[in-house]
């Protein structure tokens, strides 16, 4: 099963808000307050994005964090890559392809390679204005990554033979 980590979950939370509130900046505690993260680790993500060029982070005592470009322009796959690196659905998926053992005689290795391109390219697609477009569903939120989720659930029957 893919699942994308709390990390990258978290990282797609926090711009989704910062794409909401732009242009204003918002801290690591505002946005962990109010998703119910624990500060630490996102700030870590935090960090994480402004490296990556994704955020741009404000010092002094209004700081924070906010988007350093366009959200239009910022892909749910390039923020789940710069947090966790390559997606990968399986083994025989990886840089070089050549992980599995099983890979001569494997009959799954081309269906699931439709699946995971699918997957990589609706993420790629779904950008963080896209994202901030969705409601939320809960007073705390709804998770982006759970929104993504739903996408590729509700699109993969596109990727069926």
């Amino acid at each position: 099963m893919l699942k994308l980590t709390k990390k990258a979950d978290y990282g797609l939370i926090a711009l989704k808000h910062l794409t909401v509130v732009r242009p204003r900046s918002a801290s690591a505690k505002e946005i962990a307050d109010r998703y119910g993260v624990p500060v630490p680790v996102l700030s870590k993500v935090l960090q994480k994005l402004a490296r990556g060029g994704f955020l741009a982070s404000e010092h002094g005592t209004n700081g924070g964090y906010r988007l350093a470009g366009d959200p239009h322009m910022i892909s749910a796959l390039d923020v789940v890559r710069a947090i966790d690196g390559p997606i990968f659905l399986t083994a025989c998926f990886t840089e070089s392809g050549e992980d599995c053992e099983h890979q001569d005689r494997c009959n799954i290795r081309h269906p699931l390679r439709r699946v995971h391109d699918g997957i990589l390219q609706l993420l790629a697609n779904l950008t963080m204005a896209d994202l901030a477009e969705e409601p939320e569903h809960r007073a705390n939120g709804m998770a982006a990554a759970t929104l993504s989720t739903m996408s590729i659930e509700s699109n993969l029957t596109v990727l069926a033979p």
